[in-house]
């Protein structure tokens, strides 16, 4: 955070409950960025919006959405407001594979890929080795899954073992699963999953900005004074 940064933080604070700022570091401790969760090609907004709901809920900090063939886009009523507190990193340029460049991202962060696939050939999500290092979780269209280029990408395919006669689930519900299965695993066996304080404070301000009213205005006014 930069020093104007931090200024302006410790100015949007005054506007800012001690019960609001009491809820903020309780949710920021148990943010995390050890997970990411990957949206290819979604094209229902209330699937896409689901899964942003349940990512929140969870505790995951970042999602990215791949729209080669299908744009992302919001329905409010089931999102309830929960993107808010989110960052969602798009991918979305023309003449270019979207899935590589977030692939590409990824790495560079040092993320393994997992692709979620309901074959039978994927490890069952509740194996997966949760400490080997950070992971992002690809979940692809609701009608093709994942595109040619994840499926051979990928560092590893995972699976939620059904027993019934219907082949997949709803991919809100595939994800909630994955979620609460990893996070799960996560939380009782590795302690150091949380955001560093320079992310904490960064996400925070960020927070803050939404939280007070009007505070564009409140900033640019704020800014005028110091500079």
């Amino acid at each position: 955070m930069t020093p104007s940064e931090a200024q302006l933080f410790k100015h949007l604070s005054q506007f800012v409950s001690e019960h609001k700022k009491s809820f903020v570091e309780r949710v920021l401790d148990q943010r995390t960025r050890y997970i990411t969760v990957v949206l290819e090609n979604i094209y229902q907004s209330q699937n896409a919006s689901a899964v942003i709901r349940t990512c929140e809920c969870m505790g995951i900090q970042d999602i990215h959405i791949v729209e080669n063939t299908a744009k992302y886009e919001l329905n409010v009523r089931v999102l309830k407001g929960s993107n808010k507190w989110l960052n969602l990193e798009r991918y979305r340029s023309k003449d270019v594979n979207n899935t590589a460049v977030c692939f590409e991202h990824l790495r560079r962060d040092g993320y393994k890929i997992l692709l979620a696939d309901p074959s039978e050939d994927g490890t069952p999500v509740e194996q997966i080795a949760v400490d080997e290092g950070k992971m992002a979780i690809v979940f692809g269209n609701e009608l093709r899954g994942g595109s040619d280029y994840a499926f051979n990408h990928c560092d590893e395919k995972i699976r939620i073992p059904m027993y019934g006669f219907t082949e997949s689930l709803n991919i809100s519900v595939s994800v909630a699963i994955c979620l609460n299965t990893i996070m799960g695993k996560l939380r009782t066996s590795l302690n150091d999953i949380g955001l560093n304080n320079e992310e904490k404070e960064m996400i925070k301000l960020s927070w803050y900005r939404k939280m007070v009213r009007r505070s564009d205005i409140v900033e640019r006014e704020f800014l005028r004074t110091i500079q």
